[in-house]
């Protein structure tokens, strides 16, 4: 039996870009916020939302560079100073659950092979129904509403 571990990014590919200043970042594509509400700036490395006041970048990052037909990049949130979430295997925090998520299954080979949407408690299900597909070998979770990459999931194997 399977189970999963949600990954979040990679902090220090960001780190230096939290010096640039406003002109600097809009040649990345980038702009820097300031979180005013939580929920409702999701960071991608840490797997938690922002507080009000917390300072992030939004900017674009290649999340599925796979040379597929799926090779894409989207937008993101990185708060400033956030550490790499290093979650339990099974551990679904309410930075996803809280959300409708999309759910898009991948092979080996970086293909879609199956999707799906769910939220709260059915996402866990959704997660379970897909992984019981071998080919499934990762899965990419995005935020529904908004269509923003949430982050990965990798498979975890059972001792």
């Amino acid at each position: 039996m399977s189970s999963f571990r949600l990954v979040g990014l990679e902090p220090r590919r960001f780190d230096a870009l939290f010096a640039l200043d406003d002109a600097q970042l809009r040649a990345h594509g980038a702009i820097r916020v300031r979180a005013d509400a939580s929920p409702g700036y999701p960071c991608r490395i840490s797997l938690e939302d922002a507080q009000p006041g917390d300072e992030l970048l939004l900017l674009p990052y290649e999340h599925q560079p796979a040379r597929s037909p799926y090779q894409a990049c989207g937008p993101v949130y990185v708060r400033r100073g956030a550490r790499q979430a290093v979650l339990a295997p099974g551990e679904l925090p309410p930075y996803v659950t809280r959300r409708l998520i999309s759910l898009r299954g991948y092979d080996a080979g970086d293909m879609m092979v199956d999707a799906g949407v769910a939220e709260g408690d059915a996402l866990r299900s959704e997660i379970e129904r897909m992984l019981r597909d071998a080919r499934v070998r990762y899965i990419h979770l995005h935020n529904a509403k908004r269509g923003c990459f949430s982050c990965a999931l990798e498979r975890v194997e059972a001792a």
